[in-house]
C-alpha cells in the first residue's frame, strides 16, 4: 500500500509533456541546455511539466484530482462487477514529424514500427513479456485492450537545429503559427509530434506527454525526438520503441512508477514503492527500502526509466487507470468516437 495519500495528489504531481519551436538557423542555444549526440539516461519531463501548467492554471489540477477520484471509483466498481470493461478501445492516431534532416523525417515503414510495438506492449504479446518475473506475475496487466491505429502522417521541413526547454515550455512545434504542426482533432485524435533533439540540463530529452486533464485540448499529446521513435534506425539503448509506450502511458494517467519523489506514490496499489527511478539494466531481484520496509521493485514496468531492453511491463493496476481513462465516462472518452 502506498504511503502517500490520494490528498497529496497536488504536491505530487509534477508536469505535462509539452513542446517545442520551429525558427531561424541562426538560433543560439542556451548555454545552460546541453546535447548529446546519444542519450545515456531516459529523461521524461511530463510530471515536472504538469506541474508547471498546475501552477498557472489550478483549475487544471482539480480536474486531475477529479480524474483520479473517477480512477478509483472506476476500479472499485469494476472489483465488485458494478461495472464492466467497456472493451478493447482503438485509439486513432496521427504522427506529425517536423524535421530538418533525412534521420529525422521518420520513414513510413518507422512509423507502422511504432505502432506496432504499441500494439504489442498495451496487448501483453511484446515478445519480452516472458521475462516477467515469477513474483510479478499475478499482478501483469497482459492485455490492457488498448489499441491503436495510424491514420494520418502530417510532415513538415524546418530550420530549426534542437528544440529548447522554451521551445517546449511554449508549445511552439504544436502550433502552424510558429513553425510547428497544428493537432488534428485532438478530442478524437491521438496526435504524437516527431522533432528533432531535446537538450536539456541533464542531457537530452527523449520524449513527454500530456495528461488525461489536458484532453482536447490543442496542445494534447506527445513529443518524442526522432532517434528514439520506432525500432529501425533508432539510438541504442532506446532503439525498441518503449519511449513512445512510457509517454503513452503518461497520455492515459500513468505516473512514473517512483512517483517522482524519493519512496513517492504512483497512485497505483501493485506497483512496488521503490526509492528512485531506475536506469540502466537491472538485474532482478533489486531490492529497495522505503519506510523501513525491504522490497523488491517493478524496474521492468515501462513506467520506469530502465533501458528499453528491460522494460517490458504494465500492472493489472495500471491497466485499470488507464481503462478507467479511456472509458465511455472517462476523460479521454471522445477517442472511442471518431
Amino acid at each position: 500500500m502506498k504511503r502517500v495519500l490520494f490528498g497529496a495528489l497536488a504536491l505530487g504531481l509534477m508536469s505535462a509533456c509539452t513542446n517545442d519551436s520551429v525558427n531561424s538557423q541562426n538560433e543560439v542555444q542556451p548555454e545552460q541546455e546541453i546535447s548529446s549526440a546519444v542519450a545515456s539516461k531516459r529523461i521524461c519531463p511530463s510530471e515536472q511539466m504538469r506541474q508547471d501548467e498546475f501552477q498557472k492554471d489550478p483549475a487544471l489540477r482539480q480536474k486531475a484530482e477529479q480524474i483520479e477520484a473517477n480512477a478509483k471509483q472506476f476500479a472499485n466498481n469494476l472489483a465488485v462487477g458494478k461495472v464492466l470493461a467497456d472493451g478493447t478501445v482503438e485509439i486513432p492516431v496521427v504522427v506529425n514529424v517536423i524535421y530538418k534532416t533525412t534521420a529525422q523525417n521518420v520513414s513510413d515503414a518507422r512509423i507502422a514500427e511504432q505502432i506496432a510495438i504499441l500494439n504489442a506492449d498495451y496487448g501483453g504479446t511484446n515478445s519480452d513479456a516472458s521475462l516477467i518475473p515469477t513474483e510479478f506475475q499475478g499482478v501483469k496487466a497482459g492485455d490492457v485492450k488498448v489499441r491503436f491505429r495510424l491514420v494520418n502522417t502530417i510532415r513538415k521541413s524546418t530550420t530549426k537545429t534542437s528544440w529548447t526547454s522554451t521551445d517546449r515550455a511554449n508549445n511552439t512545434m504544436k502550433k502552424a503559427s510558429t513553425g510547428g504542426i497544428d493537432a488534428t482533432n485532438p478530442t478524437n485524435y491521438f496526435n504524437i509530434w516527431v522533432v528533432g533533439s531535446m537538450p536539456d540540463t541533464q542531457g537530452s530529452i527523449l520524449g513527454y506527454a500530456t495528461f488525461p486533464e489536458s484532453a482536447g485540448t490543442w496542445k494534447d499529446g506527445v513529443v518524442i525526438a526522432a532517434p528514439y521513435f520506432g525500432k529501425t534506425g533508432a539510438s541504442a539503448p532506446f532503439n525498441l520503441g518503449r519511449t513512445a509506450t512510457h509517454e503513452v502511458g503518461h497520455y492515459l494517467g500513468l505516473r512514473h512508477i517512483w512517483g517522482d519523489a524519493n519512496c513517492g506514490d504512483d497512485l497505483i496499489a501493485d506497483t512496488p514503492t521503490q526509492t528512485t527511478a531506475n536506469t540502466g539494466n537491472p538485474s532482478y531481484p533489486l531490492y529497495n527500502t522505503c519506510y523501513g520496509v525491504k522490497r523488491s521493485v517493478m524496474f521492468m514496468n515501462y513506467m520506469d526509466y530502465s533501458d528499453d531492453k528491460s522494460l517490458y511491463m504494465f500492472s493489472a493496476g495500471q491497466k485499470t487507470k488507464m481503462q478507467s481513462v479511456t472509458s465511455a465516462s472517462g476523460a479521454r472518452s471522445g477517442l472511442r468516437v471518431y
